[in-house]
C-alpha cells in the first residue's frame, strides 16, 4: 500500500487484520488455484486455446504474418507477446510457439515455421533468433471474424492495448488439435481428431439435436494422431470413453514385414505412437537386446529420413513375426496408452468434464452466437454506408449547388445541412470527399449499391430472427470448412487407422529362446559355464579349471531351462541357461550373476523341470517338498525359501524323481533312516518338519527314491561302480526317528553320491 494514502496520524498497526492462519492460507491458495485452472492450464472449449497460445496468434496477426506474407523472426513475435500481452519468461513462450509449429505434435499446425523447430527424435528447436514463422490457414480460420464484432476484447495486463477474450473462427481447434495440461487438483488430456469427422458430427447434431452418443461415434471414429499409428481398442471401449469424457486409447506403431529372400525377413516400423520420441524408443529397444530380455531380436537399425523407417532384425528366419512384434508392443513404447480427459472451460469459464456430444453442442452454441454477432455488426456497417449513400445521392443531384456552397460560404457544413436536410455525418462525408472522387458520383451506381445493401440487410434481418436460417447458414459454412480440410486433401486425410487387436500376449521367455542342448558345469569355487551339446563323462574330465579349483556340479540341460542356485542361508536364485558363459574359458563367477549374501556358500545347483519337485533339507534335519516352478525368482536377489535358524544351514537341494515314494536320510552320526515321501508337506517357504532325530551332529545327506528299486551308492576307490541295496525293511521307520547304522559298505563320508 502506498504511504501517500495513509493517514499520518493513524497508527499503521491498527490496519492489521487478525485472521486464522489456515483461513488466510486457504483463501490465497484458492485464488492461485483458480488462476492456474482458468488462465494457464485448461483450454477454453470455444477455441481450444490456452491464453499463451491465443496471445501468440494474436500478436502474429497484428504483425500481418499471413500465409501469403513473408516470415519474421520468432524472437520478434516472442518479444511482442511478453511485452504487450503475456508477461512471462521468453523461453516458455517460445516453447509454446514451437509446439504450434511442429507437424508431429499438432494435427493441424497453427504456425508455419521456417528453420529448426525440433524433430520426432526429441531434439530441441533452434534458438528463437534463428527461426522464423508465420500463420497457417488453420490459424486464419480460427481467428476469422475477429474484426467483425464477434467477440469481446479486454485490456492487456498494463492497460495499454486490447486483446480478444476468445477467437471466433469456425475451425474446431479443441478437438482438431487436442490439448494437455495439469492444473491444481485437475488435469486435461484431449487427443487430436480429424476435422472432417468433427464437422460431420456437428452437422448431424444441428439436424438432430437429440442425437445419441452412439450416432456421433458413427461419424467420429476416434483420435486421429499426427504421427499416424493404429488405434487397436474395440469400438465399444472407444464409444464409452467419449460418452463419459474419460478413458484411454491403445495406440500401436504401424509396421509391415519385408521379405529378404530365402525365407529371411525383417520388420519395418513406419509410424510410431503419438508423443513417443523416436530416439528414446530406439534406445529402449536396443537396451532390450543388450540386456538379453528379448532374445528373438538380433538388431535394430534407424533408416529414417523425412519418413520414419525403423528396421527390426529377428534372430533367425524361423521366428514368428507376430510373436516378435507382440513382445515389442508389450515391452516398449511401440504401443502406448493415450488418456482421454475432456476437462475444459465451458462458455461460462467453468471447468468440467464433458462428453463428446456436450463439447460439440456448446461449441455450436458459441458459433451460433458468433454468427448472430457478426450479422449484427454487418447490419451496423450497412446502415452506416446507406446513410452515407443517401447523402452522396443528394450531393450528386445538387452537385453544382454543393460546390458553390463549399466555395463561397464561410460555414458550408451548416448551410448544406439546412438546405438539403443532411445530418452531421453526411455533411462531413461530403466535405471530406476529394475532388477526384466527384467523377465517381454517378446516380445509377450509388442507387445500385444502396439497393444491394438494403437487400443484404433484409437477408441479415431474416437470418438474425430465424433459427432455421441460422442452422442452414451454419451447415453451409461447415461444408465449406470441410471441403478445405476434407479426407481427399493431404492435410485432411485420416492418418490413424482403426484395427481392433487383442492386448499383447505375455510370451514366456522360453518361447523366445532357440532350444539347444548344453551341459552346465560349475566348479567348487563357483565358476559356471555351459558346454554346447550333452557331454559325456570323458568330455567332462577334459575340462580345465583354475589352479586349486575342481568340478562340483555337471548335468545336461537345454538353453530354455531355468536353473536354481541354492545358498546355505536358505536363499534360492534363478539363472537362465541361455545366459551362461561359454566353456571356452573357465566361465564366470556365479556371484557376478546373482547377489549371493556375503558369507553364504553355494550348496546346490539344479534345473527346473516341468512339474518338478525338490527335496529341501537343512543341517538341523528339517525339510519339506517344494515345487521348483514356484520358487523361481525374477531378480538378482533371489527368494528366501528355507528359513534356517540357530546356526543351521541349507544342506540338501535335490530333485525328486517322478516315481519316488520314499526318502532316505543319513546323519553325521552315521544313522540311516527311510520313510514314506507322502509324510513330508509341500511348501513354498518355511523351516519344514523334522526328518530324522539326532542326539549330536546333524543331517549329512538325503534323497528321494523308489523303494522297490532299492537304494544305490558309489563304491569306494576308482572303480566307478555302484552298489544297490534292495533289502531295506529294517531301515524303513517313521519319519522323525533316529534310524539305524547303514548296510556294510556304505561310504564313510555319509553321502549317497
Amino acid at each position: 500500500m502506498s504511504t501517500d494514502t495513509l493517514d499520518p496520524e493513524e497508527d499503521p498497526f491498527d490496519r492489521i487484520v487478525d485472521a486464522p492462519f489456515d483461513e488466510a492460507i486457504s483463501e490465497r491458495y484458492l485464488v492461485y488455484a483458480l488462476s492456474t485452472i482458468t488462465a494457464r492450464s485448461l483450454p477454453d472449449l470455444r477455441d481450444g486455446l490456452k491464453p499463451v497460445h491465443r496471445r501468440l496468434l494474436w500478436a502474429m496477426r497484428l504483425l500481418k504474418l499471413d500465409p501469403s506474407q513473408g516470415y519474421k523472426k520468432c524472437a520478434r513475435v516472442v518479444g511482442d507477446v511478453i511485452g504487450k500481452y503475456h508477461p512471462h519468461g521468453d523461453q516458455s513462450v517460445y516453447d509454446a510457439m514451437v509446439r504450434l509449429a511442429q507437424p508431429f505434435a499438432m494435427r493441424y499446425p497453427l504456425v508455419d515455421g521456417q528453420g529448426n523447430f525440433g524433430n520426432v527424435d526429441g531434439d530441441n528447436a533452434a534458438a528463437m533468433r534463428y527461426t522464423e514463422a508465420r500463420l497457417t490457414q488453420a490459424a486464419l480460420d480460427l481467428m476469422d471474424g475477429l474484426g467483425e464484432g464477434t467477440v469481446d476484447f479486454r485490456p492487456t495486463y498494463n492497460g495499454e492495448e486490447e486483446e480478444p477474450e476468445i477467437f471466433p473462427g469456425l475451425f474446431p481447434n479443441l478437438l482438431a488439435n487436442g490439448a494437455a495440461g495439469i492444473a491444481v487438483g485437475m488435469a486435461t488430456s484431449i487427443p487430436p481428431h480429424n476435422v472432417a469427422e468433427i464437422v460431420d458430427a456437428a452437422t448431424h447434431l444441428i439436424d438432430t439435436p437429440k442425437a445419441e452418443e452412439a450416432d456421433l461415434m458413427l461419424l467420429v471414429k476416434g483420435p486421429d494422431f499426427p504421427t499416424g499409428g493404429l488405434l487397436v481398442d474395440p469400438a465399444d471401449a472407444i464409444a464409452h470413453a467419449y460418452a463419459t469424457g474419460k478413458g484411454s486409447f491403445r495406440v500401436r506403431a504401424r509396421w509391415h514385414q519385408e521379405d529378404l529372400g530365402r525365407g529371411a525377413w525383417e520388420a519395418v516400423v513406419t509410424e510410431i505412437p503419438y508423443q513417443v520420441q523416436k530416439g528414446k524408443l530406439i534406445e529402449q529397444i536396443a537396451a532390450l537386446i543388450a540386456d538379453r530380455k528379448l532374445p528373438i531380436l538380433a538388431d535394430i537399425r534407424d533408416e529414417s529420413d523425412e519418413e520414419i523407417r525403423i528396421v527390426l532384425e529377428p534372430k533367425n528366419r524361423t521366428i514368428d513375426p507376430d510373436v516378435l512384434m507382440d513382445s515389442l508392443f508389450r515391452l516398449t513404447d511401440l504401443e502406448t496408452r493415450f488418456s482421454l480427459n475432456l476437462n475444459v472451460l465451458d462458455a461460462n469459464r467453468t471447468p468440467r468434464v464433458m462428453s463428446l456430444k456436450e463439447v460439440l453442442k456448446e461449441w455450436l452454441d458459441h458459433q451460433f452466437i458468433v454468427l448472430v454477432r457478426r450479422s449484427e455488426y454487418r447490419l451496423g456497417k450497412i446502415d452506416d454506408r446507406v446513410e452515407l449513400l443517401d447523402g452522396y445521392i443528394i450531393a450528386f443531384l445538387n452537385l453544382d449547388r454543393i460546390i458553390e456552397i463549399i466555395r463561397y460560404e464561410d460555414e458550408p457544413k451548416a448551410v448544406m445541412m439546412a438546405e438539403f436536410e443532411l445530418n452531421d455525418r453526411q455533411a462531413e462525408a461530403i466535405l471530406n470527399m476529394r475532388l477526384r472522387n466527384l467523377r465517381k458520383l454517378e446516380e445509377m451506381e450509388l442507387k445500385q449499391e444502396r439497393e444491394d445493401l438494403l437487400a443484404e440487410r433484409a437477408d441479415l434481418d431474416a437470418l438474425i430472427n430465424s433459427k432455421a436460417r441460422q442452422k442452414t447458414r451454419m451447415k453451409k459454412d461447415l461444408a465449406a470448412l470441410r471441403e478445405r480440410y476434407g479426407p481427399d486433401t493431404d492435410l485432411g486425410r485420416r492418418r490413424t487407422s482403426l484395427e481392433e487387436a487383442a492386448p499383447p500376449k505375455e510370451i514366456p521367455l522360453e518361447a523366445m529362446i532357440e532350444r539347444e542342448p548344453i551341459t552346465v558345469v560349475m566348479s567348487q569355487r563357483g565358476w559356471i559355464r555351459a558346454m554346447k551339446g550333452h557331454v559325456d563323462e570323458d568330455g567332462l574330465t577334459k575340462l580345465k579349471y583354475k589352479e586349486g579349483d575342481g568340478p562340483r556340479f555337471a548335468f545336461a540341460a537345454q538353453t530354455t531351462d531355468k536353473l536354481l542356485l541354492a545358498a546355505d542361508d536358505g536363499r534360492i536364485y534363478t539363472l537362465g541357461a541361455d545366459n551362461l558363459p561359454s566353456a571356452r574359458g573357465f566361465g564366470e563367477p556365479v556371484r557376478s550373476m546373482v547377489d549371493v549374501e556375503e558369507g553364504a556358500e553355494i550348496t546346490g545347483l539344479v534345473k527346473v523341470g516341468e512339474g518338478g519337485k525338490l527335496l529341501l533339507a537343512s543341517s538341523a534335519g528339517k525339510g519339506f517338498v517344494a515345487s521348483a516352478e514356484e520358487i523361481v525368482s525374477t531378480t538378482r536377489k533371489g527368494k528366501q525359501v528355507v528359513n534356517v535358524k540357530g546356526g543351521a544351514k541349507l544342506r540338501i537341494v535335490r530333485p525328486i524323481p517322478a516315481d519316488a515314494d520314499h526318502v532316505a536320510t543319513i546323519g553325521e552320526n552315521r544313522k540311516l533312516l527311510i520313510f514314506a515321501l507322502d509324510t513330508l508337506p509341500e511348501m513354498a517357504r518355511g523351516q519344514g518338519i523334522m526328518l530324522q532325530k539326532y542326539k549330536d551332529g546333524g543331517l549329512s545327506d538325503a534323497l528321494a527314491f523308489k523303494l522297490e528299486e532299492g537304494l544305490s551308492w558309489a563304491m569306494g576307490g576308482d572303480t566307478g561302480r555302484t552298489r544297490t541295496e534292495t533289502e531295506l525293511d529294517e531301515w524303513v521307520q517313521n519319519r522323525g526317528t533316529a534310524g539305524r547304522m547303514p548296510p556294510r559298505g556304505f561310504p564313510q563320508d555319509n553321502r549317497f553320491d
